[in-house]
């Protein structure tokens, strides 16, 4: 699932690997990982799917997210604490509140309707999974909301 014919937008698990860290993040490649090589010894993984960074990056520059980050960023003051503190809940605000463009829409619909096709009560769990905090020299002290489990009900929207 690409985005005409450039790097892919959806990546399966089945598809993924450590080498794939820089594209998924860490849990997603060590999902990919365990499929690979440990479902053939009877170990079940679930299947699953990874939206890729490059997906992110189309989405903050065609958006024009990324554009209005820098500038915010070029205004604050990165010593002071609070304003790094009301830049990043802006910036998340701005993310949350930006829809995705159609491809990435459409990419994650297909997905995620491949995904649920034999069962109508499926439930999901949806996890960050970052790209830069598993690399060897990363130290990031990192601190996320929990995932969400969820199952649809009805059809859903991504607003």
């Amino acid at each position: 699932m690409s985005n005409n014919g450039s790097s892919p937008l959806v990546l399966w698990y089945n598809q993924l690997g450590m080498n794939d860290v820089d594209r998924v993040g860490g849990k997603n490649a060590s999902l990919g990982e365990m499929i690979t090589n440990l479902s053939g010894m009877g170990v079940s993984v679930p299947n699953g799917f990874a939206t890729t960074a490059d997906a992110f990056n189309q989405f903050l520059d065609q958006s024009g997210v990324n554009q209005r980050i820098y500038e915010l960023l070029d205004k604050t003051d990165i010593d002071d604490v609070t304003q790094l503190a009301k830049a990043g809940a802006q910036i998340r605000q701005w993310i949350i509140d930006t829809p995705f463009q159609p491809e990435l829409e459409n990419a994650i619909r297909e997905a995620y309707a491949q995904l649920s096709a034999d069962d109508e009560n499926a439930s999901f769990a949806v996890r960050s999974s970052a790209t830069a905090e598993d690399m060897p020299d990363a130290s990031l002290p990192v601190s996320r909301k929990p995932s969400s489990t969820f199952r649809v009900l009805t059809p859903f929207s991504w607003q």
